[in-house]
């Protein structure tokens, strides 16, 4: 059987470790190196089995076994670990936000495609049941024209690097906006054209937003708002949401991506908590992209769906500097500018 090989470069985002733990049960991959510059925070995984360890990633690129590598580090490093991979000659999964500014986004776009390597976003969000059955629904006009949607994606403060500004690029806005724009484009076969943000600092004292509002505006008048924010305290029973309430002309579809949950009550536990039982978005994502790249075809969640789905976010910043409305438009293919 024809496997992939994997480097993953860096742990310092929390899914890295969840990534690493679904690839497991993937029979086609396997994990040959890892490169971290903080060996205490991926120690565990280098003792359960034969995986060489680097500090630097650079060097771990120079490895012909490599075939792709995934990419979880601060965002302010995701262009240059992309583009260095990419010149290795490594197919590459990067966590969200693909990049922090348009410029950047393009050239690892362009540099991925001159070097003739896959460059796929995680966004895993499109792989739940819930979300495949909702597009399904509107594939088969369930409830007629889509008029407007209300988007959420509200989860708990993160702490270390996600905090700082200079490593993250921007506080819930970039968090959690990307995911929900991402499925608006998917969704509805159809591009922002507009955004008009707010945002807050309402639950933490923190040098980054915490909460945010997000108008869009997308093609054929669809109107759609994200409420993008940390607001989730520590005693909250679950991370977070994705949630999608579709308003059509012919009905409504509500769409709760994590409602698979069970109620536990423990004496063990400080709270009440869920604890999700249903599918397991990033074993399927992780498939896919190994699928894709065994088989030789395009990955479903590309580099430039990356782009399009930060650019609604970076849009939103812009929004709320100049106090207005921005206007996102299309200069040429695979180049999305925006503007007030």
């Amino acid at each position: 059987m024809k496997r992939l090989r994997i480097g993953m470069i860096s742990f310092a985002h929390p899914h890295a470790f969840s990534y690493f733990r679904e690839l497991a049960a993937i029979k086609n991959v396997e994990v040959v190196a890892i490169a971290d510059d903080n060996m205490e925070r991926v120690m565990t995984l280098l003792d359960q089995g034969h995986i060489s360890y680097y500090e630097d990633y650079r060097i771990m690129l120079q490895l012909p076994e490599i075939d792709a590598v995934i990419i979880c580090s601060e965002n302010v490093k995701h262009a240059s670990m992309v583009m260095e991979s990419a010149r290795a000659g490594k197919h590459i999964l990067c966590e969200k936000p693909l990049g922090i500014s348009m410029d950047e986004m393009k050239i690892m776009i362009e540099i991925c495609s001159k070097y003739r390597v896959q460059l796929m976003t995680a966004f895993p969000c499109r792989y739940l049941p819930a979300v495949l059955e909702t597009k399904r629904a509107l594939e088969r006009g369930d409830i007629g024209q889509v008029v407007a949607v209300k988007g959420y994606n509200r989860g708990t403060a993160p702490e270390g690097w996600f905090l700082d500004p200079s490593q993250s690029g921007g506080g819930a806005i970039l968090d959690h906006t990307v995911h929900v724009a991402d499925l608006l484009r998917w969704l509805f076969n159809l591009d922002p054209t507009a955004v008009y943000a707010e945002q807050g600092h309402l639950f933490h004292d923190l040098a980054v937003e915490d909460s945010g509002m997000v108008h869009i505006e997308l093609d054929q008048g669809v109107i759609a708002f994200i409420d993008t924010s940390w607001s989730r305290n520590r005693t909250y029973p679950f991370w977070g949401d994705v949630k999608l309430d579709i308003i059509g002309t012919e009905g409504v579809i509500h769409m709760d991506a994590f409602a698979q949950t069970n109620e536990v009550y423990s004496d063990l536990e400080e709270r009440a908590r869920w604890s999700y039982w249903g599918e397991r978005m990033n074993y399927y994502m992780l498939q896919d992209f190994v699928d894709s790249l065994l088989a030789g075809r395009s990955v479903l969640v590309s580099g430039e769906d990356g782009l399009q789905a930060t650019a609604v976010a970076l849009a939103a910043y812009e929004s709320i500097q100049k106090k207005g409305r921005v206007i996102l438009r299309k200069v040429e293919e695979h180049e999305t500018r925006y503007e007030q």
